[in-house]
C-alpha cells in the first residue's frame, strides 16, 4: 500500500468514528437526558481517547490527532453533562 492510500484509510476512519459521536452529543444537549449514560463507561472511554490523542501527538500522526482531539471534546461534553445533570435514584 502506498503512503497516500494508508493516509486516506486513516482519514476515513477518523471521520467516521468522530462523526459517530455527533448524534449522541446532539441528543444529550437537546434533551438534557443523561439517565441512560454510564458514568463508568464514559469515564474510561474519555481517558482512552485522551491517551490515543497523546499517542497520536507522540507519533506525529495527524489522522489520529485530529480524530481524537475532536472526539475528546465531544466525549467530554457528554461526560460533563452526565456528571452535572444525573440525579441519583432514591432507594
Amino acid at each position: 500500500m502506498t503512503a497516500s492510500l494508508i493516509d486516506l484509510v486513516g482519514y476515513c476512519a477518523a471521520v467516521l468514528t468522530t462523526v459517530s459521536f455527533v448524534p449522541q452529543v446532539w441528543l444529550t444537549l437537546r434533551s438534557r437526558d443523561v439517565s441512560g449514560i454510564s458514568l463508568g463507561m464514559y469515564s474510561l472511554f474519555t481517558a482512552g481517547i485522551a491517551l490515543w490523542l497523546l499517542y497520536g501527538l507522540l507519533q506525529h500522526n495527524l489522522p489520529i490527532v485530529a480524530a481524537n482531539a475532536i472526539t475528546l471534546v465531544l466525549a467530554l461534553i457528554v461526560l460533563v453533562m452526565r456528571l452535572r445533570l444525573h440525579k441519583p435514584q432514591s432507594p
